[in-house]
């Protein structure tokens, strides 16, 4: 079957895309803060850059421009004369005193002194305005550089879901695994049944959402993932699942969405990772291989077989039937 399109691709990115915002596009703006980081850090690095540098040359502008109109830069610096900054003779110099001063380096030939007014205030602004920047860019950069996107990609979701017998029930099942030995604090999973429907009134709704139950009422959707874990949604009355059969299966068109959430141990930041089942990558009559092998004071994950999957008597029957 032609592969058709997702609203979640495996590796969890929605194919969403937001347009025709009009005057809305202000609100992202308002809340600069959270557009800077949700950036690519190609664009992130970009406007770090530029930020310092259009700073820089600005405030060393305006250094440049009082000596030049108090007529510092054509003055021998000596006893006789008290420029407003020492040592400041053209544009590099007084560059050079504005960087000495931004990075507290204090090398001691430029200074300011003390018949200067403009050029204290002008050094107060200077402080003030770092200050603002420095928080601003490098508090961007430090949450974008601990959010806890790259932890999602150390948890693992099998590549196919099955439906077979468990306890005599007709059951969906998917597994889950964490391939990091730090834990996922309080993991919880969600799923979502994405499928196009019509109302008794007529109305279309094209990607309506329906929630799977997998153990929300038992505390089964709470998990302890320290080995793979195997999800399991019983299809009974209530599972929008209830009439499908292994013949039904080949003509429905629907795409199940998992929701992995958890709080990162190492850094109390809350993790989430994605991924979706479209109705090609549900095996009908099929269970999936252990992974897990005891051996000498411990217990041993074989993640070579996480996706293998092996058949299994199912009847071929819809819940209902």
């Amino acid at each position: 079957r032609r592969e058709r399109q997702r609203f979640v691709d495996k590796n969890g990115r929605c194919n969403v895309q937001h347009g025709n915002l009009g005057g809305e596009s202000s609100r992202y703006l308002s809340d600069l803060f959270t557009t800077l980081v949700d950036l690519k850090w190609r664009w992130n690095l970009l406007i770090f850059l530029l930020t310092y540098t259009v700073a820089w040359l600005v405030m060393a502008s305006m250094w440049w421009g009082i000596a030049y109109l108090r007529g510092d830069l054509h003055q021998a610096h000596g006893d006789s004369y008290s420029p407003c900054v020492a040592n400041v003779y053209n544009f590099p110099s007084a560059f050079l005193f504005f960087i000495e001063t931004e990075a507290t380096i204090g090398y001691g030939h430029r200074y300011i002194t003390e018949r200067c007014p403009e050029g204290i205030v002008l050094f107060l602004f200077q402080s003030l305005l770092g200050s603002v920047v420095d928080a601003f860019l490098i508090g961007c950069m430090f949450i974008k550089m601990s959010q806890p996107k790259k932890r999602a990609e150390t948890l693992m979701f099998s590549r196919a879901a099955v439906i077979s017998q468990r306890d005599a029930k007709l059951c969906l099942m998917f597994r889950v695994g964490n391939l990091r030995n730090s834990h996922m604090v309080s993991a919880q999973i969600r799923c979502k049944l994405i499928k196009s429907r019509q109302t008794p009134e007529g109305e279309f709704l094209p990607l309506d959402q329906c929630e799977l139950d997998v153990g929300f009422g038992t505390g089964a959707d709470q998990l302890f993932l320290v080995s793979p874990l195997t999800i399991c949604h019983e299809i009974n009355s209530e599972s929008p699942f209830f009439c499908l059969s292994q013949r039904s299966l080949r003509s429905e068109q629907f795409e199940i969405v998992v929701i992995l959430e958890g709080i990162v141990e190492t850094t109390g930041m809350t993790c989430q990772a994605r991924t979706s089942y479209t109705e090609d990558e549900v095996l009908w009559g099929h269970r999936f291989l252990p992974v897990m092998s005891l051996e000498d004071g411990f217990f041993r994950v074989d993640y070579s077989q996480f996706h293998a999957t092996f058949e299994v008597p199912t009847p071929p029957y819809s819940a209902k039937e």
